[in-house]
């Protein structure tokens, strides 16, 4: 199995482990089965990246021919679209249309940065002395060691190589060993675009083992993780230990408000969305709905009515508006936390357990489920559940609403849903999440920043600042007429 890419070549692992199965959630099936890298294989290609960022030509390749790869790149996605949608849909579950989704932003991801590689050249400083130039530059960080989720692997693995190859880095990139598929596939169309040798190097495996030799390594500058609260936290603490960069998006707890004057049909067509999408496995769902006391009830009823009509099903499957979850272990962890919020008190309306078809039952299912009467001290209103689960709590007034909003310790997103503009900004305003919706829910845009407030992690990804976490800034200042400065009283030595 020559899965993983080192130095310009696919290679086997040097473990002798017998590889890894992928599975199909929707059946548990094995769909294949890929290498699982060791210690000596992260070496390997971290030393790679090194070589490649110290002697190659990668870093001080024009800005504008960085950005032709990226276009190239751009274009090999869109060739292979719906090979890539149908891998993503095999591997993770997710529906087939989801994953068309996913390559379609990917590629405008791959674009928006390819246009903005050459675009910022630094700036002059004006000293206010004629006789100095002063300028800052930015050049890449060096060696980045790139982790993303199993969730979203190919949309988070591409949000960190496009800056990341728009800046000048070379890196070592590691998808989740619960979905390597597509981030395999695209290793493969970084090599066709042509990407020299040793830019990009891909290790599988899993996290404890193969991640955190990539984030201890000495040669490495930078880290950047997406994935969960507890194993980002673990990561900043061996990057601390090289004072490396990082990174880190970790998730969130985000509030889904709706004020009693919004449309409600379109609020809760969208409450569903925001909460059952990929089975609710989002880092941005809307798992939290906070719901004005006004339209509660007939809004917790409506809520369930059409969660309950929610189509389970194979994501290659036109009809399914739903897929299963990521593994049979994610599923027991999700049903933990459902029972946890009815022994604390929560009222079931939908959902609750898996579902009774019979073609489902081989597959990491359950049904959408919507919790209602929750309240700020339920585990499953606090913590980040990562299913098809949404608990529903109550609000009387604006300021209540804000502050149960802001009551989390995470802060990645959130939505106010209102006909009121001024009640709409004033929320928006008052909201420490990182990105607010305003009567609409989930849309990102590549030219804006991603990332969140508190625990929900360091950093931003995508926009402009998403280039600078892969940049650093030098300061040159050229004194273009120097002389003797006489600082100290000594007379220069006649003759």
């Amino acid at each position: 199995m020559r899965d993983l890419y080192i130095d310009g070549a696919w290679v086997e692992a040097t473990t002798s482990s017998g590889g890894r199965a992928v599975l199909n959630p929707y059946d548990g099936s094995t769909v294949t089965t890929v290498s699982e890298a060791g210690p000596e294989d992260v070496d390997a290609a971290v030393n790679a990246a090194r070589r490649a960022f110290d002697e190659g030509s990668w870093p001080a390749t024009p800005a504008r021919e960085r950005g032709d790869l990226l276009r190239r790149v751009a274009e090999l996605l869109q060739r292979d679209r719906e090979h890539i949608a149908r891998q993503e849909s095999i591997d993770t579950g997710k529906t087939l249309a989801e994953g068309r989704i996913d390559v379609d932003d990917v590629t405008n991801v791959f674009r928006y940065y390819a246009g903005l590689a050459d675009a910022d050249a630094g700036r002059v400083v004006d000293t206010g002395d004629p006789g100095v130039v002063s300028r800052i530059v930015y050049e890449p960080v060096g060696v980045c060691t790139l982790i993303a989720p199993w969730n979203y692997p190919l949309l988070q693995i591409c949000w960190k190589i496009a800056p990341a190859l728009a800046a000048g880095n070379t890196m070592v990139i590691k998808p989740s060993e619960v979905t390597p598929l597509t981030t395999i596939t695209l290793v493969g169309l970084l090599e066709e675009a042509g990407v020299p040798r040793g830019v990009v190097n891909l290790v599988l495996g899993d996290g404890a083992t193969v991640g955190a030799a990539m984030v201890r390594h000495d040669a490495v500058d930078l880290v950047s993780f997406t994935g969960g609260l507890a194993t980002g936290k673990k990561i900043m603490a061996m990057a601390a230990e090289g004072v490396k960069r990082v990174a880190l998006e970790l998730g969130g707890k985000n509030p889904n408000v709706v004020f009693a004057d919004a449309d409600f049909d379109t609020a809760v067509d969208y409450a569903l969305a925001a909460a059952f999408v990929h089975s609710g496995q989002v880092c941005s769902a809307g798992a939290r709905l906070i719901v004005q006391d006004r339209i509660y009830d007939e809004f917790v009823a409506e809520l369930g009515r059409r969660a309950d009509a929610i189509r389970l099903g194979n994501g290659l499957d036109d009809a399914t508006e739903c897929g299963p979850l990521v593994s049979t272990e994610h599923r027991a962890k999700v049903e933990r936390h459902i029972e946890q919020a009815i022994a604390e008190g929560a009222r079931l309306v939908a959902g609750g357990g898996r579902p009774s078809e019979p073609e489902l039952a081989n597959g990491f299912f359950l049904r959408p489920t919507v919790f209602a009467d929750c309240t700020r001290d339920m585990t499953a209103v606090r913590e980040e559940v990562f299913g098809p689960v949404v608990t529903v709590e109550r609000f009387h007034d604006e300021a209540e609403a804000i502050r149960l909003a802001n009551d989390t310790e995470y802060g990645l997103a959130g939505a106010v849903w209102t006909n009121d503009a001024s009640v709409a900004q004033r929320v928006a305003g008052a909201l420490r999440h990182g990105t607010v919706w305003i009567n609409d829910y989930h849309p990102y845009l590549p030219q804006a920043e991603w990332g969140g407030f508190g625990k929900s992690g360091v950093g931003r990804e995508l926009g402009p600042t998403g280039l600078d976490e892969y940049r650093e800034a030098k300061h040159i200042y050229h004194n273009i007429d120097p002389a003797p400065m006489r600082w100290f009283s000594g007379a220069p030595k006649e003759g």
